[in-house]
């Protein structure tokens, strides 16, 4: 790991010399981790574990007492500044110790007023150091994924996955979306995953037409369709999978809507390949689905990127283009939802190869067609 982290840090480095800063700030708790191998976690938004200071020759992580002893075991080749006061007190220390004259912050995690009050103690401490907004110079480098995360992200995906093949043979009429979430949080935690990826989804019916519907304590019914969304995280790296299943023989318009979702899911990803656009690959799916006649039906992306955030870059969608690479993991995520009725999401994870696509999932969604 010391290994990989000291790779890391020197394609950062190299970095700097082409930016409009001297140090970078790090900031993010994702990034923070990626970089020094330090797991502390920001516990809600305006709360922090810490940040990173990032100089071509020094480096260092400012923390509070309570992550100071966590921070050296975890984070050998940082310094560590331990503060009393908050970041913002400490800033004008560190910033004299390094020597900072222009200052990068990650914009996407500083808030307003954590950016006044930085400004506000560098300005009175006399300190001459310039606040310079920088985006996305940890998450280019996560965007490619090296196979130790590959690997982890696979056997994350394969706790996700057992479970549900437990737990789907349990599904009667009458358990509510709720009992049914419960049980499969529970069920991952126990099969070794660190934590959940996010909150389990499990939406009936017309709910499911809900992408992020929350499960209610309405009780699931034979013949509709029950959509399940839900992750394992492991060593920090998140999997992400969602399923629609019907309970019993399923009708007409339950198999033309699930069919269009997953020839979709299918054309999508074998279009998966080295070079080829985020935007050509939603298409593909979203032109589909028009033509099968939901048009307007499916509003969302086809899929975000996965790692130590459950949504991060790539975004497979038609609002960002981007050329993929080998090393990318992402979702394929389409769905149809019709108000009243309900809604059907198929998603599997991939990883872009030199010579194509592999499928990270080894349940099939096909495989729920049939019903339950």
């Amino acid at each position: 790991m010391k290994k990989t982290t000291e790779n890391r840090l020197s394609l950062i480095r190299k970095s700097l010399a082409e930016k409009k800063f001297d140090t970078l700030m790090v900031l993010v708790e994702e990034n923070r981790r990626y970089l020094s191998g330090f797991t502390g976690e920001d516990t809600q938004f305006d709360e922090s574990a810490g940040a990173l200071f990032i100089t071509d020759s020094r480096l260092i992580l400012a923390t509070d007492s309570r992550y100071a002893l966590q921070a050296e075991n975890q984070a050998p080749l940082f310094e560590i500044v331990c503060y009393k006061e908050g970041l913002a007190k400490e800033l004008p220390d560190i910033a004299d110790m390094l020597g900072i004259k222009r200052l990068g912050f990650e914009s996407v995690r500083m808030s307003f007023m954590q950016y006044s009050k930085m400004a506000e103690e560098l300005e009175s401490s006399g300190i001459q150091v310039e606040l310079v907004p920088a985006e996305d110079n940890v998450e280019n480098l996560r965007l490619i994924k090296d196979e130790t995360e590959i690997d982890t992200l696979k056997k994350a995906l394969l706790i996700a996955e057992s479970v549900f093949k437990h737990i789907k043979s349990t599904i009667i009429p009458g358990m509510t979306e709720r009992q049914l979430a419960w049980t499969m949080e529970k069920e991952i935690r126990e099969a070794g995953a660190q934590a959940l990826s996010f909150s389990t989804i499990v939406a009936s019916g017309p709910n499911s037409a809900l992408p992020h519907a929350v499960p209610s304590k309405r009780e699931i019914k034979a013949g509709e369709p029950i959509l399940f969304d839900w992750g394992a995280r492991l060593d920090g790296y998140c999997s992400d999978i969602s399923r629609t299943v019907i309970i019993g023989t399923p009708d007409e318009t339950f198999k033309k809507v699930f069919t269009t979702v997953h020839d979709a899911q299918r054309m999508a990803t074998d279009a998966i390949k080295p070079g080829m656009s985020s935007k050509a690959v939603d298409k593909i799916a979203r032109d589909h689905i028009e033509k099968s006649g939901f048009k307007g039906k499916f509003g969302h992306g086809l899929g975000h990127g996965t790692g130590l955030a459950v949504h991060e870059e790539p975004r497979i969608s038609t609002l960002k283009d981007i050329k993929l690479e080998p090393g990318m993991v992402f979702t394929v995520e389409p769905g149809i939802y019709i108000q009243g009725w309900g809604g059907i999401r198929l998603e599997n994870m991939v990883v872009v190869r030199d010579n194509g696509v592999e499928v990270l999932n080894q349940i099939d969604p096909a495989d729920f067609l049939i019903g339950i």
